[in-house]
């Protein structure tokens, strides 16, 4: 695993699940720009309390920063094609808290 920032923008809405002995967290996809016009899917998890409320608040398309665990990896797509993704564990989101007023 690797510690990293990723950048980027969601792509669909942010999922809260239940897993294994009543475990709650967030999943959510990212495209994340690369060199060259490329970009890379980041596949996001998160456990903390904190992290699961920045991300379910967000919307499909909007700008999230995150810091994490990543781990890179290839999937084959329908074309034969080998693609770069990235899985993370994120622990941290550095965007702003959508849905919250300064008032």
């Amino acid at each position: 695993m690797i510690d990293g920032l990723v950048a980027g923008r969601l792509v669909g809405e942010p999922e809260r699940r239940t897993g294994k002995a009543d475990s709650h967290f967030v999943v959510a996809k990212i495209k994340a720009a690369a060199a060259e016009g490329d970009s890379y899917i980041v596949n996001v998890i998160a456990f903390d309390a904190a992290v699961c409320e920045s991300l379910v608040s967000a919307r499909d398309g909007d700008s999230v920063a995150l810091a994490g665990s990543l781990t890179p990896k290839v999937w084959i797509d329908k074309q034969g094609v080998s693609r770069p993704v990235l899985d993370m564990v994120a622990h941290r989101v550095l965007s702003p808290e959508w849905g919250k007023s300064d008032d």
